[in-house]
């Protein structure tokens, strides 16, 4: 598959949509997060409790903080989506990093907390854990269902937009959905007679929950530190320019992520014996194909060597 299908973990190329539905993806999407999750919360916690299942409270707890970060990526998608202005003359993109940064903070608070009261149910008697009841079963069983539906539903939009605050909280979806699996799989094994495997399934969610909060925070950090773009897009806009008869060879790229944007940096070398406004033709041909071709690219600079020197 070409690269600019896809282009890889670094600047994925995506159906390119207006500012205005951009804008509007932004706002409604993370909106109808908010009110699934706080139904859903609300559901489980109250499951969990008049069911006695500690897991079921837990997975109820997840759902609480998936409102605390949709409102998180709400936030920074709506700073995201403003435009340059003087002080800000590359724009804002860099607001989703920080919003997924948030996120992944919230997570691992949540999932931590949540880790070490299963540990402390696991270490301690199981006289007084009490049988979870019918009623915390069918509570995951919905949850995983709803949670799955929200996680394809959130990334559909995440893609169409580029969004990496909307993947974030995709996953985050998504990771609920697999904490309800093991909430299943504990509140079952206890009404089978194990009482603590209710405690263990709670510890599994919380490093379900930690994975999903390392790999979101990995991610944003990289694009808050200008990481490159991945080496088969790189070559892939060197071959690019390549295409082009006048440009004698490509001496220096180089690319950097911008929040879900990235900027291109390139060195080409033309006859030297050119004039200076067909050099500026050749330079200005390549800065608009890269662009146009590749609409994931936020800003081309194209300087021009002559081809006698290697610079």
């Amino acid at each position: 598959m070409p690269v600019k299908k896809k282009i890889a973990e670094s600047t994925k190329e995506i159906a390119v949509v207006s500012p205005e539905e951009r804008k509007r993806i932004s706002k409604v999407v993370p909106l109808i997060g908010i009110c699934l999750n706080t139904v859903l919360c609300i559901f489980k916690i109250f499951a969990g409790v008049v069911a006695h299942s500690g897991a079921m409270v837990s997975d109820g707890v997840h759902s609480a903080s998936d409102v605390f970060s949709t409102i998180i990526v709400m936030i920074g998608l709506r700073f995201a989506n403003v435009g340059a202005d003087k002080s800000h003359p590359y724009g804002h993109e860099r607001f989703e990093c920080v919003a997924a940064l948030l996120l992944s903070f919230v997570l691992c608070l949540t999932g931590g907390s949540i880790g070490v009261e299963g540990i402390m149910k696991i270490l301690g008697s199981s006289e007084n854990l009490a049988i979870p009841g019918m009623l915390a079963l069918i509570a995951a069983a919905v949850s995983i269902v709803v949670k799955e539906a929200m996680y394809w539903f959130v990334i559909t939009y995440a893609k169409k937009i580029n969004s990496s605050a909307l993947r974030a909280n995709a996953w985050d979806n998504r990771s609920d959905a697999i904490s309800s699996i093991g909430s299943f799989a504990g509140i079952f094994g206890a009404r089978m007679g194990y009482p603590k495997l209710d405690a263990v399934a709670s510890v599994i969610i919380s490093l379900c929950i930690l994975k999903v909060a390392y790999n979101i925070f990995k991610d944003s950090i990289n694009k808050m530190l200008d990481h490159s773009c991945s080496n088969e897009f790189v070559e892939e806009v060197k071959k690019s320019i390549q295409d082009d008869p006048e440009v004698v060879r490509v001496d220096d790229i180089k690319t950097r992520l911008f929040g879900d944007r990235a900027y291109v940096d390139v060195e080409i070398a033309v006859d030297g014996n050119n004039k200076l406004y067909a050099a500026h033709e050749i330079a200005k041909r390549t800065h608009d194909k890269i662009e146009s071709t590749y609409p994931t690219v936020k800003h081309c600079m194209v300087h021009v060597n002559p081809a006698d020197s290697q610079m």
